[in-house]
């Protein structure tokens, strides 16, 4: 009795075939290139928009601090 399964002409079109299907000559459809909506930023523009929040944070921080040493300056004169 010959044993089908482990015929090597039988498992040859089963190797082929997802070559024959990867290889297609189709093009992908076209991208299109309209200007991101909201809902599609990245997380990447959150992280930015934390990181410009910071930043004026610290400009506040920085300019309070100066008044600050201003003020202690003028009261010593």
């Amino acid at each position: 009795m010959i044993r089908r399964w482990k015929s090597p002409l039988f498992a040859a079109p089963l190797l082929v075939l997802p070559l024959l299907a990867a290889c297609s000559h189709e093009k992908p459809p076209p991208v299109d290139q309209a200007p991101r909506t909201p809902a599609e930023k990245t997380v990447v523009d959150t992280q930015l928009k934390a990181l410009q929040k910071a930043k004026d944070v610290q400009k506040t921080v920085d300019q309070q601090a100066a008044d600050q040493n201003k003020q202690i300056e003028d009261q010593g004169k």
